[in-house]
């Protein structure tokens, strides 16, 4: 009995993690107004969709439209790469606190923790700036 229980949780495990897999990776047209966003994360196609229809808009037979299609998935892409940095900046600094938190009045552990939290911060403020740029080059295209 405990196995077959087992295999039912691991059935149903695969089958929900799957199913939100696949809707992350699939542009999908059924979404309210061709949504283009997961939380905050962009989707690779953001700015390449037809709004009337919600699917990917044709780049065109010129070298000029083709770029700027090229361009705008690589934006996308770069952009999604880089608040996944700032997710992971910000669990460092979680981590650092926990470590600052845990050294029980050790020196050693106090400054590792502190050096931890410093260059997350930095990080996270790296990582910002660099959505920021991301999105104003994307902007000008």
């Amino acid at each position: 009995m405990k196995n077959i229980r087992n295999w039912l949780f691991a059935l149903l495990f695969v089958a929900t993690t799957g199913g939100s897999a696949l809707t992350v990776a699939v542009p999908q047209t059924t979404f309210a107004a061709c949504n283009e966003r997961l939380l905050t994360l962009p989707a690779w196609y953001k700015g390449v969709l037809d709004p009337s229809t919600c699917q990917v808009k044709s780049p065109g037979s010129d070298t000029a439209s083709l770029n700027k299609f090229i361009w705008t998935i690589v934006l996308n892409i770069i952009e999604m790469i880089l608040q996944l940095v700032a997710y992971i900046t910000v669990a460092f600094i979680i981590v650092g606190g926990y470590k600052y938190m845990t050294s029980a009045g050790s020196a050693d552990g106090m400054v590792k923790a502190r050096k931890t939290i410093t260059n997350a911060v930095v990080g996270l403020i790296l990582s910002i700036l660099s959505v920021v740029i991301v999105n104003v080059i994307a902007g000008a295209l």
